[in-house]
């Protein structure tokens, strides 16, 4: 049974979530509104993308050199008195709000630290598993919700109504974090140059563990292989090619976010820690599923390619949960507490360092390789970078967590 803590930072979490899915649905809609324009839209995107992967490495120290649990509540209600200010000095001008972007951005860095170093501590290590699958069983409940009542919110209330509900989730975000029995010490930063030698620290102890470096190396490639299909080539291939409505676009990522829902139940209900011995099966069975992509736009095939690629990504969105919850748990397990704020800061660098990369490449070849063998390539290379993966460190994977208990035991 999961303790007081986790559900008091848990509830704080998916209440500040309902907020900012509201705001983030809100403000494409109003900038798209005002300018009607793709390229201010995609400014924005990197507003929120570039401060927080400048200010990650530097955030990634604060959070292990001082006490998480004060550095979440008071970024919670800073953030929270931000955006009221927006509403009170009417600050809604397209500039404006792209400054308030890039403000949430690097606080937003900081936050994250401060809860990746401390989660983990929140619940016991055998319940880890279950923890991250119940936290993210009520995030895709707000996800599946949330746009449809942001976009409600937008059309009755406009973009101050939505800013006004997303600050007063972070103030109820903030009271339920300051209800955590949490302990911490703080060692304060005397100078710049122990916040540099803190971050090489970090890296270096990246660098010298071998079974985290090798389960990072294998989310980083997966990501970067990966991510364009989700990002990039699917809305490709349901607009263009297919040419679905927007209504069965948005329906299959809701397929996605069910399928991710129902192994975020199995996980927390049935498997608990037992769902870490199925990664690699897990990771296997994602890839054959999402090999079927390249087949959905054959003339043959294109008649039943809707619920086709309803059932792939319904059926590939459990699998990957399956995947991501005892990858994140074992890192979890394996990275020691005072240098866990620094290792999963680093991780996210990694990851949004590279994703831009891969969208990057394959964007422009959708416009001259085929579709069908752009995905085949795709999840092919992921195949066999996953089967190097296990044939050589399966073991090494396997035991991050349990070896780390077996040392503190």
């Amino acid at each position: 049974m999961l303790n007081k803590n986790f559900w008091l930072y848990a509830i704080g979490r998916w209440i500040s979530q309902v907020g900012w899915v509201i705001q983030d649905i809100a403000v494409p809609l109003y900038v798209l509104d005002k300018t009607g324009s793709g390229a201010i839209m995609s400014i924005f995107i990197i507003a929120e993308l570039l401060p927080r992967l400048l200010v990650n490495p530097v955030a990634g120290v604060i959070g292990d050199r001082y006490n998480r649990k004060k550095l979440m509540v008071w970024l919670d209600i800073a953030r929270g008195v931000l955006l009221f200010g927006v509403i009170l000095f009417n600050l809604l001008y397209i500039q404006s709000l792209l400054a308030i972007q890039v403000i949430m951005s690097i606080m937003g860095a900081f936050f994250s630290a401060g809860i990746s170093g401390m989660f983990p501590d929140l619940v016991k290590r055998e319940e880890l598993a279950q923890a991250n699958s119940t936290l993210q069983s009520g995030g895709q409940i707000i996800r599946i919700a949330g746009p449809i009542l942001g976009g409600i919110i937008y059309a009755f209330g406009g973009l101050r109504l939505a800013i006004l509900i997303n600050a007063i989730s972070f103030f109820g975000s903030g009271l339920f974090e300051m209800l955590i029995e949490y302990q911490w010490g703080s060692r304060k930063i005397s100078s710049l140059g122990e916040v540099w030698e803190d971050m090489l620290e970090g890296f270096k102890f990246i660098k010298n563990s071998k079974s985290l470096l090798i389960l990072v190396s294998l989310g980083i490639v997966l990501n970067t292989l990966l991510n364009p299909i989700f990002v990039v080539i699917l809305p490709y291939m349901s607009r263009v090619i297919l040419g679905f409505s927007s209504v069965q676009f948005g329906s299959i990522q809701t397929a996605a976010t069910i399928g991710a829902l129902a192994g975020n139940l199995l996980i927390a209900g049935k498997l608990k820690e037992s769902s870490e011995n199925l990664l690699f099966k897990a990771l296997f069975a994602q890839l054959i599923c999402l090999l079927l992509l390249s087949v959905v736009v054959h003339p043959l095939v294109r008649l039943v390619a809707y619920p086709a690629l309803l059932g792939i990504f319904m059926i590939g969105g459990f699998f990957n949960i399956l995947v991501n919850v005892p990858l994140f748990t074992k890192l979890q397990k394996g990275v020691p507490n005072e240098v866990r704020a620094r290792f999963f800061s680093a991780f996210e660098t990694a990851i949004m360092a590279t994703t831009p990369l891969g969208m990057a490449v394959i964007g422009p070849l959708l416009d001259i390789v085929d579709i069908s063998a752009l995905v085949a390539t795709l999840v092919t290379l992921s195949l066999l970078a996953s089967i190097y993966y296990y044939l050589n460190f399966r073991e090494s994977v396997m035991n991050i967590g349990v070896e780390t208990r077996g040392m503190i035991g």
